[in-house]
């Protein structure tokens, strides 16, 4: 009877031991299922901006000075604080340092710091625990955890509020994290990006930015030039982007005119190279045959304030004055393979409109018979 008794006594321990081995399997399960869901989302950011543009286009001289300063950062461990206006390109210089760095076999991850509240950053950044606050049910990784071993790229460091910019300054000083609701110190393994259009050391001396913070990010800065500072880069940028566009919307796009690029080289660039890729899109999109006409008044500001502005006068002058120059290449000839609209990349009854809205008069160009 005893015998019989320490059988089941025995078989019961064996069952209590295999549940506690499934409670744990099912916590790691979870644990790593935590941890592979958001790395998932981030190694798809990292697949669509790979299929995106890329790479940095442009052998201006401001680019240069751009990719050594990528090839010498880019081996250390070093933290980079990318310095540039809206629109220069800033995570695509993070996106190259990453590429080429001993991390990245690792993710990087991004983080939009002026795109998320005050009250969930820092949930975002360092993660939270279970009950950690109203609608936290279950613990999750912050972005810190998600990019251990990689690289965090914080995209407009600068609007990140107060009281998280001393958790940040810690997190560079010692390396590591407390979640949300936690307070066990968690080591993390990041090399971290950082970017802003704002001018740091003046928000320091107006109280919105810590001092300390500024000189732990900006070890390395990287100056990213405005487009207007790099115009040379411009043709290179165009045939880049119509190729982009016109192989995404499967349009038989070939040619930009004369008067177009004219133009692109002419205009300030107040948004930069986003600006650039949303007006060659809009034209791509719009353009009736192989070529891409631009309509000057697409480059004007929605505000009259906007800055570094051209007026309409302006870029109606620049197309006046490319129009009347192939007039006179082509003698005066509108139609044919020799004529002034083929050289613009106009059709010759639009070219004809464009002399009618511009005001020139045949006595201003010598028009020669059509053939």
């Amino acid at each position: 009877m005893s015998s019989a008794s320490d059988e089941i006594s025995q078989l019961r321990q064996l069952l209590a031991a295999r549940d506690e081995e499934l409670t744990k399997a099912r916590a790691d399960i979870e644990r790593l299922r935590a941890q592979l869901e958001p790395a998932t989302t981030y190694l798809k950011d990292e697949i669509k901006a790979e299929q995106s543009f890329g790479s940095l286009i442009g052998d201006s001289k401001p680019m240069q000075r751009v990719r050594q300063a990528i090839l010498q950062v880019a081996k250390t461990d070093s933290t980079v604080l990318i310095l540039g206006e809206t629109g220069t390109g800033k995570e695509l210089i993070a996106r190259a340092i990453h590429k080429i760095s001993p991390r990245r076999q690792h993710l990087l991850v991004k983080v939009n710091c002026a795109a998320l509240a005050p009250g969930v950053i820092a949930s975002e950044l360092f993660g939270h625990e279970a009950g950690a606050f109203t609608g936290a049910a279950k613990r999750r990784l912050g972005r810190f955890e998600i990019a251990d071993r990689g690289s965090l790229f914080l995209d407009e460091v600068g609007e990140i509020p107060p009281e998280i910019q001393v958790m940040l300054l810690r997190v560079l000083q010692e390396r590591v994290i407390e979640r949300v609701g936690g307070n066990a110190a968690i080591p993390i393994d990041v090399r971290v990006i950082a970017a802003t259009h704002r001018n740091l050391q003046e928000a320091g001396t107006a109280g919105k930015f810590r001092a300390d913070l500024f000189y732990r990010l900006n070890i390395f800065p990287i100056a990213v030039p405005p487009l207007r500072e790099r115009k040379d880069d411009i043709p290179a940028l165009v045939e880049h982007l119509v190729r982009h566009f016109a192989r995404r919307m499967n349009r038989p796009i070939h040619t930009v005119s004369a008067a177009t690029q004219d133009l692109l080289a002419r205009y300030d660039w107040p948004g930069n190279v986003r600006e650039l890729e949303n007006i060659l899109e809009r034209a791509i999109i719009v353009a009736a045959d192989d070529h891409i006409l631009i309509d000057p008044s697409w480059l004007c500001p929605a505000t009259p304030n906007a800055p570094r502005a051209v007026s309409n006068s302006a870029l109606a002058n620049v197309e006046r004055r490319t129009i009347l120059a192939a007039l006179e290449r082509a003698g005066g000839k509108i139609y044919g393979p020799a004529g002034a609209a083929a050289a613009l990349g106009l059709k010759p009854s639009t070219l004809y409109g464009k002399l009618r809205k511009l005001g020139i008069a045949r006595k201003q160009a010598p028009f020669a018979a059509e053939e």
